[in-house]
């Protein structure tokens, strides 16, 4: 069976990347992914907060960085956590990670400027990493500020960093844009080799004995697929950059289903945290048993099988399927 895939130019064995969270924190936490069969890590990200304490230039949080999150995090890294995991760490470690595995290991920034971004894709280049993931974590509170303005900030990022290195660039989007398709085609257009669907922002919730926010990381969950498998089946092969999965992945079952949408990756993270690295195998066996029972003999066969492009009727993925969802809620309380 042939589970190879390609993202963004990189061959890898199989369709299964660990994304950004604290199970590559360590050289042994990397070492253990690759021996349960992960394609590819994305590491733990570099936080822009941690770039700019480095170079004096930190005071207060940005303006709208009050909900900084990375995507499979259980919590929201405190400032002297930061700390401990600067960016000379990351690099090291980095830079050990792509000695000791044969796998491509993925750089990963986070934050919501160009500011201090530059010279850092840079060193995570130079320290080995295979590609670089932007995770620009931007939540626009401001009233004033236009959809045009937020989505410039992405292009700008952009933009700053293809220009400073030569591996591949990957942007994780939110979704919450208002014409999604579109601003993924000028993110193509614009350059980006990649896009993960979606960011998981932080989303606040009120304790009401202390009157606090509490800060608390929503745990994913299968059903959070939906928006991001509606949109990769949209994107597949309309656009030239790679597609990564992420959000909902629990079981195989959302790796097919990812994959039949059209993902070049799927990208793993909340289940490992569960179940362990070790988890990775059992997604990967399963996934070969689905294409097995189906006569496949690859992942190739089946990737966008049920994409916009692809399916009969491309309408159902439009309103005429809202229509279908209605009616058949209506018959079901009839019933």
């Amino acid at each position: 069976m042939d589970l190879s895939s390609k993202y963004m130019g990189l061959n890898l064995k199989n369709p299964i990347v660990v994304s950004s969270c604290p199970l590559s924190e360590s050289l042994d936490g990397i070492k253990t992914l690759e021996d349960s069969g992960a394609s590819a890590v994305v590491m733990y990200s570099l936080f822009e907060e941690q770039i700019r304490r480095e170079n004096e230039a930190f005071d207060s949080l940005m303006e709208s960085a009050s909900g900084h999150f990375s995507e499979s995090s259980d919590f929201f890294p405190q400032m002297d956590e930061l700390e401990d995991k600067g960016p000379e760490q990351y690099l090291n470690l980095l830079q050990k990670a792509v000695a000791a595995t044969d796998i491509p290991i993925i750089g990963s920034l986070n934050g919501v400027t160009n500011e201090g971004w530059i010279d850092y894709a840079k060193q995570i280049q130079q320290a080995g990493a295979s590609a670089l993931e932007l995770n620009i974590y931007y939540i626009p509170t401001d009233i004033n500020k236009t959809g045009i303005e937020v989505e410039q900030r992405y292009f700008d990022i952009l933009q700053a960093v293809k220009s400073s290195v030569s591996i591949p660039v990957a942007i994780k989007l939110s979704p919450f844009f208002s014409a999604t398709a579109n601003f993924a085609k000028r993110l193509d257009d614009a350059g980006a080799d990649g896009l993960v669907l979606f960011n998981r922002f932080f989303q606040p919730d009120f304790n009401l004995d202390t009157l606090q926010i509490d800060p608390r990381a929503h745990t994913g969950s299968a059903e959070e697929i939906r928006v991001p498998l509606l949109w990769i089946a949209v994107l597949h092969d309309q656009i030239k950059a790679s597609l990564a999965a992420s959000r909902g992945v629990q079981t195989s079952t959302e790796v097919i289903k990812y994959l039949l949408a059209g993902a070049n990756v799927v990208m793993v993270a909340s289940a490992l945290m569960k179940h362990g690295p070790q988890y990775i195998q059992v997604l990967l066996d399963e996934l070969e048993q689905w294409l097995e029972a189906r006569d496949y003999a690859s992942v190739s066969e089946i990737r966008g099988k049920m994409s916009h492009k692809n399916v009969v009727n491309p309408d159902e993925f439009e309103r005429v399927n809202y229509i279908k969802a209605l009616g058949r809620a209506g018959r079901g309380k009839r019933n």
